[in-house]
């Protein structure tokens, strides 16, 4: 019983700082709250010693040359960003709502319409880059809907509340896991769409190139892409102007070819991101060993 009663309470300890946040600025407007927000986690990744050392850590093995003040910069403009993603997924169904924010481009695009004309299913894969749930809303603007897989929360605050959003944005959510993968594999094959944030560490996956140095990466989404004759398409939400308006690109599918080489083309593809952008992916996420 104690150790249940005090799984509980630290449950609450640990999403108090969130929901204090959230509920301070929710009589404000929607983009006054999510730079709210964005600002709450820019403080803490300045000010908080665990955060800062974490993010340097990751920070400097892809960036070794850099100095330490421009890393500390780099740092906060990254909590900035993703305190407003954050936010964001949290209030999902309000955000998908907000069409004049985006602006979609390229071919994958149009070869995801195609794909679902003719019945097909289609995988999404993207990152923890920019904001991912404009990917989907911007599907979902064009008469589509895109499912999500998504790795669920150990504290059961932050899950209810991510479920939710993300649950807005399109359905089904699949959870990680055996029982999610084959309501997968059932979903594609009935000519669902699905997305895949692919820049985790997994740890039964193969060691490929991620911003220049190994990672273990999951072939999955290429090998149900061969499997199933399904186009396989790098998207991504990429913050403009103030932080909240966004350039949606669909990049062309990945060639067929195997899944080693798809998924090291993805790596490619989100690493170019990032390097454009490295404020914009969330770089907590432990993704090389020895993190």
């Amino acid at each position: 019983m104690f150790p249940a009663t005090l799984k509980s309470v630290l449950s609450h300890a640990r999403y108090l700082p969130l929901w204090s946040a959230l509920t301070a600025l929710r009589w404000r407007s929607f983009d006054m709250r999510s730079r709210g927000l964005g600002t709450a986690l820019g403080v803490v990744m300045r000010w908080f010693p665990p955060a800062r050392r974490r993010f340097a850590r990751e920070a400097k093995r892809v960036f070794p040359d850099m100095t330490r003040r421009a890393r500390a910069k780099l740092g906060q403009a990254m909590g900035r960003q993703m305190g407003q993603t954050l936010f964001e997924i949290y209030h999902d169904a309000e955000f998908q709502t907000q069409h004049h924010k985006f602006r979609a481009a390229g071919p994958g695009l149009a070869a995801l319409k195609e794909a679902n004309t003719a019945g097909k299913g289609a995988i999404i894969v993207s990152g923890h880059f920019g904001q991912w749930e404009a990917v989907r809303a911007v599907i979902k603007m064009h008469g589509m809907e895109s499912g999500a897989v998504y790795r669920p929360h150990k504290n059961r605050h932050y899950e209810r509340r991510i479920r939710t959003g993300i649950e807005a944005g399109g359905k089904p959510i699949l959870a990680t896991g055996r029982v999610g993968t084959k309501a997968l594999v059932r979903h594609l094959r009935d000519g669902g769409i699905v997305s895949i944030l692919l820049d985790e560490k997994y740890a039964e996956g193969v060691r490929l190139p991620f911003l220049g140095i190994d990672a273990l990466t999951s072939r999955s989404a290429a090998q149900l892409a061969l499997k199933y004759d399904l186009p396989m398409i790098p998207a991504y939400g990429i913050r403009m102007d103030d932080g909240h308006a966004f350039r949606v690109e669909f990049e062309a599918p990945i060639p067929h070819t195997d899944s080693i080489t798809m998924t090291r083309a993805f790596n490619d593809s989100l690493s170019a991101r990032i390097l454009a952008n490295p404020d914009q992916w969330y770089w907590m996420l432990r993704r090389w060993d020895g993190s």
